[in-house]
């Protein structure tokens, strides 16, 4: 099954002049919420689930870091097993550029859980690499990682 996704379009900061990009992506894991919630928000099960050096604890404010680092943040909002925002950044985003908003929304469905990624404030020109970096450093390894 592919990955369903779209571009949501840019957006510029006034304040700051920076043009940002947002899009969304959704795919089906053979998995239930809880279980995807619980590995994307713990550390070693994140590590295991993606393939990557993760750290991080399910908690409103905690930290965290992804793909060796690669990836850093902060759990802005938690829903058990339903929805998680974070703050976002890659080593990439220039130390002017604020972090970008993740939003990571968890629905049962019959074939496991429809995983849909709503990224925005994401710097210019990064959203199709971003775009194509969900599908293959997180679904298709959350696919052979709960297939097991």
């Amino acid at each position: 099954m592919y990955a369903q996704c779209s571009i949501i379009g840019n957006t510029t900061n006034s304040e700051e002049g920076i043009t940002m990009q947002s899009f969304e992506v959704s795919e089906v894991i053979p998995a239930t919420p809880q279980k995807i919630y619980e590995a994307w928000l713990d550390g070693e099960k994140h590590g295991l689930m993606t393939g990557g050096g993760a750290t991080g604890k399910p908690l409103v404010g905690g930290k965290f870091t992804a793909w060796d680092g690669y990836i850093t943040g902060e759990n802005l909002e938690l829903e058990p097993n339903r929805h998680i925002v974070q703050a976002w950044r890659t080593s990439e985003f220039s130390s002017e550029h604020p972090h970008s908003r993740l939003e990571v929304l968890l629905q049962e469905v019959k074939a496991g859980t429809r995983v849909t990624l709503r990224h925005s404030e994401i710097p210019d020109g990064r959203g199709e690499s971003y775009k194509q970096g969900w599908t293959e450093h997180y679904f298709d390894p959350m696919k052979r990682y709960f297939s097991k």
